[in-house]
């Protein structure tokens, strides 16, 4: 009888919650204090650009120990109003007043935004909710928001530092997963993420992430992760099992990451408790600042492209657009100067030397296995140069935008009008091989079997068999591209393409450059030199072959790989891939 008493008192004490565990109380840092000099609080209201005519709420946390004279770290809080309300679970402004005071972070500015409402014309129509909208699309349309707006806005009245080890964002469940892709889409503006509960699922495609956090070339972030295993199961996916493929993703790809589970629901009771030494994490070693991390795994693709010795490297700037790229005989790189209407080539040591001639805009250009320079010309068409400058029409009154030349003088070019691509043997016949809705760049494959495609929707690339006649054959969308929410429609990112000896294919993206294997799969994507500027040219140059160099904005950066370009009219068979 003792023996039962025994084990039911134990199967009783089983049963009862862990109050320590459980119940989340809030500690001492969430709790007013006598003495603690108190911060301010005032609120804004804000009409977007961005996200045309709405409205939203939000409030600026200045701590007493702020001084204009020195500029002040800043911490973006999504829902913002949930956050620093004093009898919320957070209490940000408590909990900031705690630990500046105590020196555990920083003297912060804190920013807490509500998401934008679209306000309904009459009382009886409904408003237009932006909340997942903003905050569950990937892309950079929200960060884009932060920082041509409420940033700047902020800033006409204290001094807010630019530097992203300064910046931290945070926001629990789909804002959570707003903050991680604000810092993601640009880390050259937050370097610290703090997520509760987040929303990485497929509600607007968020379920991508672990994936591309394994495959993109890694960024200078710091990440603080909690969730709870009570948290949602629903249509879109389970919360508690993306946030731990998140944090493990993180973790493989050696970031400085760090996640804290906990056995509620989707909610902020767990959140709040922790808030503190969250923030005591996050700010941790500050102003040390936060690198980039390295892999830390032998079979990360990453490491057989990129040279952990070698970042971008600024060649060029201040030009009106880099435009079109081409590789010369000797690995030397042309470009288009479009301000000067000139082609030029870098040197060695940077500088832009002439290439004798004037154009007014080229879209396109290639050497030729004969060292003529071929370029698609608006609005003249596509014209052939040779090295003293002479210019030679080839296809007249044509809206040709990109072209590919083969080892034997053949011309592949896309003509966007016409939705089609045509091509022009040696002797200069010209016929129109396929077509397609919208056609942008075009690329031979390094032992010229086949040609790539790339369309401006910018979801793949097709792939095309060279017939021995000229035509193509054997169409498949082939190259899967990663893409996310808005960059699906996006014009302004122009899809160029490269090949390595292996046959990998590199394309320029929204996302970043991405290297896909022979069976078509992308292994890894390399970050862009300036996040949120569309790269309009790329190719492999240099003495070897192992520098990419590419065009962005005004600037031409080049980096060094652990890969070999090949050159438009010296094609090479690849290896056979792995399957």
């Amino acid at each position: 009888m003792k023996k039962l008493s025994l084990l039911f008192c134990l199967l009783v004490i089983a049963a009862r919650p862990c109050a320590g565990a459980d119940e989340y109380t809030l500690g001492p840092d969430s709790q007013r204090h006598p003495g603690v000099p108190r911060g301010a609080v005032t609120h804004y209201a804000w009409t977007s650009k961005i996200f045309p005519g709405t409205v939203r709420d939000y409030w600026v946390y200045v701590p007493a120990q702020y001084s204009k004279t020195k500029p002040a770290c800043v911490m973006v809080f999504q829902d913002g109003e949930s956050f620093m309300k004093d009898d919320g679970r957070a209490r940000i402004p408590i909990v900031f007043d705690n630990l500046i005071a105590k020196h555990e972070m920083p003297v912060t500015i804190g920013i807490f935004i509500n998401p934008g409402v679209l306000k309904a014309h009459s009382a009886d129509q409904q408003d237009r909710f932006n909340r997942s909208f903003e905050y569950d699309a990937l892309g950079d349309r929200y960060a884009t928001f932060l920082l041509d707006e409420i940033l700047p806005e902020v800033a006409k009245h204290y001094n807010l530092s630019a530097n992203p080890d300064d910046r931290a964002i945070s926001g629990l469940s789909s804002g959570g997963i707003c903050a991680f892709n604000v810092a993601w889409e640009r880390p050259d503006a937050f370097h610290r993420v703090l997520s509760f509960i987040g929303s990485f699922t497929d509600l607007r495609g968020g379920d991508i992430f672990p994936s591309l956090i394994r495959k993109t070339e890694p960024k200078p972030l710091r990440v603080f992760l909690q969730d709870g295993d009570h948290d949602l199961n629903l249509y879109a996916g389970s919360w508690w099992l993306a946030n731990q493929s998140v944090a493990s993703a993180l973790a493989w790809a050696g970031y400085d990451v760090k996640f804290v589970s906990g056995n509620k629901d989707h909610d902020m009771l767990q959140g709040g408790a922790i808030l503190p030494d969250a923030l005591r994490w996050l700010w941790r070693d500050y102003p040390k600042p936060i690198a980039k991390p390295g892999p830390n795994y032998s079979s990360d693709q990453r490491l057989a492209i990129l040279d952990p010795g070698h970042e971008w490297e600024m060649i060029s700037r201040g030009f009106q657009s880099g435009g079109a790229l081409a590789v010369g005989p000797k690995g030397e790189v042309f470009f288009n100067n479009r301000s000067h209407k000139t082609i030029e080539k870098l040197s060695t040591h940077g500088m832009a030397a002439a290439f004798p001639t004037s154009v007014p805009d080229l879209k396109g250009m290639v050497f030729g296995p004969e060292g003529r320079l071929y370029a698609c010309e608006a609005p003249k068409g596509m014209m052939a140069y040779t090295s003293s400058g002479v210019a030679s029409p080839l296809v007249q009154g044509s809206d040709c935008d990109d072209l590919a030349v083969t080892h034997d003088g053949g011309i592949y070019f896309t003509y966007y009008a016409g939705n089609s691509i045509q091509y022009m043997d040696a002797k200069g016949k010209k016929q129109a091989v396929t077509y397609l809705l919208q056609p942008n760049s075009v690329f031979l494959s390094a032992d010229e079997s086949l040609l790539y495609v790339a369309d401006t929707m910018g979801k793949c690339v097709w792939s095309f068999q060279i017939q021995p006649d000229g035509s193509l054959g054997a169409q498949e969308d082939f190259y899967h591209l990663k893409a996310v929410d808005d960059s699906l429609y996006k014009t302004d990112t122009p899809a160029q393409m490269a090949v390595d000896t292996l046959g990998h294919l590199y394309v320029t993206t929204h996302l970043g450059i991405q290297v896909l294997d022979q069976p078509g799969r992308v292994v890894t994507i390399i970050n862009s030199p300036e996040p949120g500027i569309p790269i309009s040219g790329m190719v492999f140059g240099g003495p070897d072959l192992e520098d990419l160099y590419v065009a962005v904005g005004t600037s031409i950066f080049k980096r060094h790989l652990l890969r070999k370009g090949v050159l438009p009219w010296a094609p090479v068979k690849p290896p056979v891939p792995h399957l």
